[in-house]
């Protein structure tokens, strides 16, 4: 009888967001121990992953655990204590931050990772000047944008990446942790060549593909440097019903499961034209994973090789709600109506342009198809139809979401 394979156990930033949420269940299916790092705030954003644990009123009545009253007792003790708290005992949440390095070393020295996987980031590119705060579920969250918190997004994103990068040296994990680092289509910015290939010469246009760009090649930096196992991922856009509500897929997705329940009349778009490479966030958080597994690290884009307007994203959203939306006028005039009634569902409003526009983002993922055996799974129908669902369903159990 072979020998039992140790569990290996994997470190996740950006555990709360969309594409951590997916890793985790990706991991824990795989049975790894995932622990994951959350900033600490006066409330838990924890909706992405809440179906991993269980209810911690629960947990008392059930007496699986002791469920500390104050969570906030120190920075860096783990979220939770008792790991049983998790339905498979194998996820562990910790507190932390990018912006500060002493906890980084801290949680990476006691979790020992075999994987680390940098996924946290400032990753909104433009919101309207007039406000940096949007209403969900009626409270009021500060909305974080990368041109009007450039500063920020530099702190995070950029340096963020070297502050974990010097925490694994600093542990004597170099040669022992291998390093996935979530690389964005955004890096592209002005394309340079159509499609982009990882040979493709960036043009970043917002602070946060500038930042995003610094930390690809401080990766690149410590894998020759110091003989690292750290890779990029460059990802193209990747959306899913899990995709915050501020960007523009799920705006739209929302709004229309919003307009088929009757409880939203129209919605407001910036650039109708903007073409992007749209796939499913769980086909990549699998490529993540297929990228770690390689027995020399290297960089990798993640993309359909598919392109699709604002305009077609809006079409094919009402086309799942049994409408059909044509359009009029042209510029900050155009409208888009339903055809039958020619009521007017879609409006332009220039406040949601970029200071500086990225237009086509179209990536060419031949290498990760051939060298790693990755492709997806979802088209762009495919990815649409999930998204209108979940959202329909989410509107039906409650219209003011």
């Amino acid at each position: 009888m072979a020998p039992l394979q140790p569990m290996k156990s994997a470190l996740i930033t950006g555990l709360t967001g969309q594409d951590g949420s997916y890793l985790a269940e990706l991991l824990l299916d795989k049975g790894y121990q995932v622990h994951g790092i959350i900033r600490r705030s006066s409330t838990f954003n924890t909706g992405r992953i809440r179906h991993l644990y269980e209810d911690p009123r629960t947990i008392i009545e059930k007496g699986i655990g002791h469920l500390y009253e104050d969570l906030y007792e120190d920075l860096y003790e783990d979220l939770y204590e008792d790991p049983k708290i998790h339905k498979n005992g194998r996820m562990t949440l910790h507190y932390g931050d990018l912006t500060d390095s002493a906890c980084l070393v801290k949680i990476i020295s006691r979790v020992q990772p075999d994987e680390i996987y940098n996924l946290g980031a400032q990753s909104h590119v433009k919101a309207r000047k007039s406000s940096a705060r949007i209403e969900i579920k009626r409270n009021h969250r500060e909305k974080l944008v990368s041109f009007d918190l450039a500063e920020y997004t530099g702190n995070v994103d950029a340096m963020g990446t070297l502050r974990l990068l010097d925490a694994i040296r600093t542990c004597n994990m170099d040669k022992k942790v291998k390093f996935y680092q979530a690389s964005t289509s955004e890096m592209y910015g002005k394309v340079q060549e159509i499609p982009q290939k990882e040979t493709t010469p960036f043009y970043p246009r917002s602070p946060y593909g500038a930042a995003k760009l610094y930390a690809y090649w401080i990766v690149i930096n410590f894998r020759e440097s110091y003989g690292m196992f750290a890779c990029n991922g460059i990802l193209f856009n990747h959306e899913s019903p899990r995709r915050g509500e501020t960007f523009v897929t799920r705006k739209i997705t929302r709004s229309v499961a919003k307009i088929h329940l009757g409880t939203l009349e129209k919605f407001e778009l910036g650039n109708l034209d903007s073409k992007r490479d749209w796939g499913h966030a769980k086909d990549y958080v699998e490529g993540m994973w297929m990228m770690m597994q390689q027995d020399e690290p290297d960089d990798f884009i993640l993309a359909t090789g598919e392109a699709h307007s604002v305009r077609e994203f809006v079409e094919a959203a009402f086309k799942e709600i049994g409408k059909e939306i044509y359009w009029e006028g042209s510029g900050e005039d155009e409208v888009g109506k339903e055809k039958g009634t020619n009521v007017v569902r879609v409006t332009i409003n220039p406040k949601y342009y970029r200071p500086a526009e990225v237009d086509f983002l179209q990536g060419d993922s031949t290498k990760a198809r051939t060298k790693i055996g990755w492709k997806p799974s979802y088209d762009f129908k495919a990815l649409v139809t999930d998204m209108m669902k979940a959202d329909i369903e989410l509107m039906k159990k409650d219209p003011t979401a």
